[in-house]
């Protein structure tokens, strides 16, 4: 068709495709990247008992300041977040960061 081969106009179509969903979206990203699934969550108490597991009466093994932000799992249990690296916080005194995904 119009001299141009069949493997050529799939590849012009694709092409003006990807050109006008990029012009569509503002030139931002079609899918989000990685660091936008990750949940992490900021500190609102002014000290935060870190503990190792969900419930008041677990062992206390580390503390984490006011603002301080962390790497969290979606997982709530008993009111307690679980962080990235096993240990928990009272969920309460946590509130997740605008660009993680803690749903």
């Amino acid at each position: 068709m119009f001299g141009i081969p069949l493997r050529g106009m799939i590849v012009i179509g694709v092409l003006g495709a990807a050109g006008l969903m990029y012009v569509a979206n503002d030139g931002k990203q079609l899918v989000p990247d990685k660091v936008s699934q990750e949940c992490k969550v900021t500190v609102t108490a002014d000290i935060l008992n870190v503990r190792s597991g969900p419930a008041d009466t677990q062992p206390i093994v580390a503390t984490v300041q006011r603002d301080a932000v962390v790497k969290a799992e979606r997982t709530v249990t008993n009111g307690f977040r679980l962080l990235s690296d096993g240990r928990w916080v009272n969920d309460q005194f946590v509130t997740p960061t605008s660009d993680s995904n803690c749903a």
